[in-house]
């Protein structure tokens, strides 16, 4: 049984890891923050962070039973060694000085669960490199990992019937992209994000941000098609902002007016967001690009938007999701030739793949086949937080470490501190 530990949870991500009870941790969690909630001149991030608990331990299906325990002071990253309340801690927060911290829980003995980005800066890959080599576990949140449509299509990848083999005339043969929204709901309510949010030297840009996600995509289709070897030859990197008007900044963070250290993003009444980002690299000799922007507001009855196209020489494997699909999550394999064996196989594929996914189906359609993917655990993306928790939880019982997960993850960041570096 453990006991989580949250330090300073300055993001809605930190609340999400206790959507769902677990049957591995205590019911007592313990949270140290700088300053006491409610208090003038702060407080307000953690004020998000319990009101989102209260949310859970009160819905009428699967309550949760959290019982927070607060403790409020100076440097609560020394009390928390000192304390040692348990041996998992959780951060999700500001990102600037993120691995600093994760550095030292990693070498005080605390396995750590941190959320995305781990970098703001070039600087900081040394950070990651220590903490990936060895010792406590550290493990990324990444939800994609455990939404079900991706791990068909992954494994969609994987069959040479369907999919072939990567079409290497094609450039690139792999294209991501997303479409995030600065102002948006969690578990039903108004999302309050923090003014640093705005601040992509605390936040991270659009380049250290999103594409995390993206890369981390990229990297599993290649792996389920055998490609293991994670060196990336960085192609092209760059970035450009979302104007934020002062009306929506008011709206999403609860404050009047823009703060006085964002002034040099400021023109007018105006934010320039640099949170968008376009990147190209080849991995073991397959390009891939990725295109991410944040728009203002999300749309009524929507969400987020997202694509992956992945080019075999037997079949393309498509992921959609946006206004056209009703903002539902969409699978379809397009065969490049004749569609005959590419559909026999496709059910020899999902035969096989049924006990695990009941209702699991292929369905003719214009582009080819979309693949109907039951509703299960992960479907929606909050209730991907749980199943991150979960499988950093189970990871702790054993198996080896540094792993292939930690592999990935350094070669990732590495990526990405390069690209970084060249903008």
């Amino acid at each position: 049984m453990h006991t989580l530990t949250f330090l300073e949870p300055g993001h809605f991500h930190a609340a999400l890891t206790l959507r769902e009870r677990h049957p591995l941790v205590s019911d007592e969690i313990v949270v140290y923050v700088t300053q006491e909630p409610g208090l003038a001149g702060g407080g307000g991030e953690i004020v998000e962070f319990l009101d989102l608990l209260e949310a859970f331990n009160r819905r009428p299906e699967r309550p949760t039973r959290w019982r927070p325990v607060i403790r409020a002071g100076p440097e609560p990253l020394a009390r928390l060694v000192r304390e040692r309340p348990g041996d998992v801690v959780v951060l999700a927060g500001r990102n600037d000085h993120k691995m600093a911290l994760v550095r030292e829980l990693h070498d005080a003995g605390f396995h750590v669960l941190a959320d995305k980005p781990w970098i703001t800066t070039a600087a900081a890959l040394a950070d990651v490199r220590h903490v990936l080599s060895g010792g406590a576990r550290v493990m990324e949140m990444m939800t994609g990992r455990h939404a079900g449509t991706m791990r068909i299509a992954e494994r969609l990848v994987r069959e040479p019937e369907v999919f072939g083999v990567f079409d290497a005339g094609r450039e690139p043969a792999i294209r991501l992209a997303s479409v995030h929204h600065l102002e948006k709901s969690v578990n039903g309510a108004p999302l309050r994000r923090p003014p640093w949010y705005f601040d992509v030297r605390v936040q991270g840009d659009g380049l250290a941000d999103i594409p995390t996600h993206l890369i981390d995509q990229a990297q599993r289709f290649l792996a389920a098609h055998g490609a293991a070897d994670h060196d990336a030859e960085l192609l092209s990197a760059r970035r450009w902002s979302t104007p934020v008007p002062r009306a929506v900044f008011a709206r999403i963070t609860s404050l009047a007016d823009f703060p006085p250290e964002l002034g040099a993003v400021i023109d007018g009444d105006v934010l320039a967001y640099a949170g968008n980002a376009e990147l190209a690299f080849r991995m073991r000799g397959v390009g891939v690009h990725l295109h991410t922007r944040w728009d203002l507001t999300e749309p009524p009855g929507g969400g987020d938007a997202h694509s992956a196209t992945v080019v075999g020489t037997e079949a393309r494997v498509r992921v959609e999701q946006g206004p056209h699909t009703g903002f539902r999550r969409r699978l379809v394999v397009e065969p490049r030739g004749n569609a005959a064996p590419i559909g026999a196989a496709l059910e020899r594929a999902l035969a096989a793949w049924r006990p695990e996914y009941p209702g699991l189906a292929a369905v003719a359609s214009p582009e080819g086949y979309e693949i109907e993917i039951p509703p299960g655990p992960g479907t929606a993306h909050e209730g991907q937080f749980p199943l991150v928790l979960d499988e950093f939880l189970r990871s702790l019982g054993g198996g080896p470490w540094p792993d292939a997960r930690a592999a990935e993850t350094l070669a990732k960041y590495d990526l990405l501190a390069r690209a970084l570096a060249r903008v």
